[in-house]
């Protein structure tokens, strides 16, 4: 339906626009391509206009949403420091998302750039293998290797029950950055 049709810029943004705000799923630029009848590239590029218009476009591990869709303000959020080495991504993550959280973000703080932040927006296993799979095919390094394996999480519950049990269990399983020296 879509796929045959020749947009013009602004027309196929409004259109990326639109289909982003009547899912609340993320999607992956190779989809919005096929469905533009376009190259991924001049997706990024379309995605990077509508950001510098103050669009809420994020781009996820999953693909791209508006975060008007995603942040209801109905979830309760807590920041969590994180200690630990890229093996143990996968271990950390499935701890989190099995306590009922969803893991938002990731970030470190780099030296030259400062804080720098990165979506993950993970919520159950699916979505976790996700992730580390495209982690694996894109050869990419984890944001915690710039600091030696010190990061935050921002993660979000229904109930701050949910966000304390996920907190007791990174502590239990040793993930949680408590302050004292690590050996």
């Amino acid at each position: 339906m879509l796929k045959n049709r020749k947009w013009l810029g602004d027309e196929r943004r409004n259109e990326i626009l639109t289909l982003l705000k009547n899912t609340a799923a993320p999607i992956t630029g190779g989809e919005l391509a096929e469905r533009m009848n376009v190259s991924r590239q001049v997706i990024v590029q379309d995605i990077s206009l509508l950001k510098a218009k103050n669009y809420p476009v994020m781009a996820t591990s999953q693909g791209y949403i508006l975060t008007e869709n995603n942040d209801t303000g109905e979830g309760i959020k807590r920041i969590v420091a994180c200690y630990h080495g890229p093996e143990q991504t996968e271990e950390e993550l499935l701890l989190l998302v099995d306590q009922g959280v969803r893991v938002n973000d990731v970030k470190v703080e780099h030296p030259i750039y400062g804080d720098i932040t990165a979506s993950i927006m993970v919520s159950n296993r699916k979505e976790v293998y996700q992730f580390l799979k495209k982690m694996e095919r894109t050869k990419a390094s984890y944001l915690s290797e710039l600091t030696g394996g010190v990061h935050l999480h921002t993660i979000e519950a229904n109930s701050e029950k949910d966000l304390d049990d996920a907190v007791d269990a990174l502590n239990e399983a040793g993930f949680l950055l408590t302050g004292e020296p690590r050996h």
